[in-house]
């Protein structure tokens, strides 16, 4: 397609979360700091929350990827689970082997004693779970009632828990008040001031190969801002339409008229992008309908 065009190795806008791909920068740098301060401190519940397409998957492949050998992992991607299944999720994530038909006492004994081991070998356990919004409300009352789990001195694992704003509704309920008391560190995952997405969409760039001149004029990257919201989804579609916008006119540098057709071609950024356009119009006309009228009342137009 474009990659040759541009001298790129590979799609610098795939919406794969690629932790190649990932910048420490804005809200995901403070939201990973927290994460690894948190976890080090043993700090039980942790709970990062953003919009849709705010980057919440790649936050949590990233952070999989930063711990150390020191930390045991164990990674949840769609806790859509009964109580029954999360436990075993869990336990396979772990290394233990579970039989299907086992029942749920010997699997939580099992897990118990899992966990103990790590425990004695100094390891600490963490479970991540992405999507946690969509768990079920008895399945998070089970996780909540694994984390009782511990030795006399120390916890034996902690849960993050990555969402979008309806998970913050899932946990106001009042069943589950004993979990948010748990929640010791949370973070709301911020879109992308226009300083951070020129950041963003370079780095990007640069990651995919590109090391030429500025790619995006400065006018591009403003309009791209205020079609895209900040959000990173967005910008990388934007990006990538942009590209092949460029790419079939033939031209070197993603202009304003590149991103503008690139939004209009996208449902959620183009409402974004073409609303004060139209909103204007509109009360341009409704002045001009004003004035006409006030006019004929006064007797100016016959």
């Amino acid at each position: 397609m474009y990659l040759q065009h541009f001298g790129l190795r590979e799609m610098p806008f795939s919406l794969t979360p690629n932790t190649h791909f990932f910048l420490n920068v804005g809200s995901h740098h403070e939201a990973m700091n927290l994460l690894l301060v948190g976890l080090e401190n043993a700090a039980g519940f942790i709970k990062i929350v953003g919009e849709v397409g705010t980057g919440k998957t790649l936050l949590c492949r990233q952070l999989l990827n930063s711990l150390g050998d020191r930390y045991v992992t164990a990674y949840i991607p769609n806790p859509h689970l009964t109580p029954a299944g999360m436990r075993i999720a869990l336990a396979e994530e772990l290394g233990i082997k579970v039989h299907r038909n086992a029942g749920q006492h010997k699997i939580l004994n099992i897990l118990s004693e899992r966990l103990i081991e790590l425990a004695h070998e100094d390891k600490l356990v963490v479970v991540i779970i992405d999507e946690a919004q969509a768990m079920p409300e008895d399945t998070v009352e089970a996780l909540r009632l694994l984390t009782n789990l511990e030795t006399e001195s120390q916890k034996l694992l902690q849960v993050v828990l990555f969402g979008q704003p309806e998970l913050d509704s899932l946990l106001e309920r009042p069943s589950l008040r004993q979990l948010k008391q748990r929640i010791t560190f949370s973070y709301l995952l911020e879109p992308l001031d226009e300083s951070a997405l020129e950041r963003y969409v370079s780095h990007r760039l640069s990651e995919g190969g590109y090391n030429g001149a500025q790619l995006f004029s400065k006018q591009a990257l403003k309009r791209l801002h205020r079609a895209s919201r900040g959000v990173p989804r967005l910008v990388n579609i934007l990006c990538h339409k942009a590209l092949m916008v460029a790419y079939g006119q033939g031209v070197q540098i993603i202009e304003a008229a590149a991103i503008q057709r690139a939004a209009l071609d996208t449902d959620d950024a183009q409402q974004a992008f073409s609303w004060q356009p139209i909103h204007c119009l509109a009360v341009g006309i409704a002045g001009a309908l004003m004035l006409l009228l006030t006019l004929r009342v006064s007797g100016v137009l016959a």
